[in-house]
């Protein structure tokens, strides 16, 4: 190898420093419906302008540009979406999960003063981070809309992986959506379910619950679960998805909570962007962490390490890591002893 083959070029720092280029054009071709005219055949560049409203030259440039970033494929004039483009991004399919990818366009102003958020001092910083007085029922709609389009994809592989036909009641911490009660209610008719949120949350969980007809088996409480009290009746508890939004005592402390009040020989599932024990990734749950940062969060990324030590160490046995969703999402699952 030359002195010139092994010098090192500044193309993979010039790529993630202008990683947010491609999230734009993602999010624009979803605002647009890109994905979905081309799905219904608005194929070519002209055809694909016309659907989106936009001038040809402007559609080009999209198509192009999405092409290179394999969200599309090109044969000559005509476009075609990429395989999971296909299954999760156009408009009508149950899988659709357009509003999960739009998640991050509000706080992209927050992204860019990431240097000055980071400097702020622990001791001016939120514990419950986006959550302040600002977070209204319209905007607890806006994020869970966005959490429930993927939301029941998570919950629907939790419930192939954990069989609960012999439980009795579930208690989702900090619930949003309500998918896990919810597919839990549409697989076992008996089992009863509790979401547990914030009041602006509360309100768009029972809408969610309306709409999949399921609140004659699930209820949704209006619940700080790190000091409310906790229900007492459940056999299962889930939280999920919000691990890095607290920090290690905090999360501490909600386990020790949840195995007080859960009935013996019942489980606790933790679900969430978890790190390796080592700390240097994956990427996902890195980047998680450093997000509660633009939040004004003291959360941050918890290790696999981390989570197993609060289960055992509140009492919970039998505790096993066990991948969820790869580089992304793991569970950690513990049993409360009979006696």
């Amino acid at each position: 190898m030359t002195e010139v083959e092994r010098r090192p070029d500044t193309v993979r720092l010039q790529r993630i420093s202008k990683a947010f280029w491609e999230s734009a054009a993602l999010m624009s071709a979803v605002e647009l419906g890109v994905f979905t005219a081309l799905a219904a055949g608005h194929n070519t560049i002209e055809r694909a302008a016309q659907a989106m409203g936009i001038d040809a030259i402007n559609a080009e440039r999209l198509l192009v540009a999405l092409t290179a970033m394999d969200l599309l494929e090109r044969d000559g004039p005509v476009f075609s979406n990429a395989v999971d483009v296909e299954r999760f991004l156009v408009e009508g399919l149950p899988s659709y999960a357009g509003p999960w990818m739009l998640f991050g366009k509000p706080r992209w102003q927050g992204w860019g003063e990431l240097t000055e958020r980071l400097r702020i001092p622990v001791s001016e910083q939120r514990i419950l981070g986006m959550y302040d007085d600002t977070f209204t029922v319209e905007r607890a709609r806006t994020y869970h809309e966005a959490t429930y389009s993927i939301g029941m994809g998570a919950a629907r592989r939790f419930h192939k992986q954990v069989d609960l036909s012999s439980r009795k009641k579930i208690m989702d911490l900090g619930g949003g959506s309500g998918c896990y009660c919810i597919v839990a209610a549409q697989k076992h008719p008996e089992l009863k379910g509790e979401v547990l949120d914030l009041a602006p949350v509360v309100a768009v969980t029972n809408e969610f619950l309306v709409q999949n007809e399921v609140t004659d088996q699930v209820t949704a409480s209006v619940c700080n679960f790190t000091q409310d009290p906790l229900p007492t009746d459940a056999d299962v508890a889930i939280m999920a998805s919000n691990l890095p939004q607290y920090n290690r005592s905090i999360i501490a402390e909600i386990v020790q909570r949840v195995f007080d009040v859960l009935q013996p020989g019942g489980e606790f599932h933790l679900i969430g962007e978890m790190i390796n024990p080592e700390g240097n990734g994956p990427l996902a749950p890195a980047l998680w962490g450093l997000s509660e940062a633009v939040n004004y969060s003291t959360g941050l990324a918890h290790s696999t390490v981390d989570c197993i030590g609060y289960l055992e160490t509140a009492g919970f046995v039998e505790v096993a890591e066990i991948e969820f969703i790869p580089d992304t999402l793991t569970r950690v699952t513990g049993y409360k002893p009979v006696v």
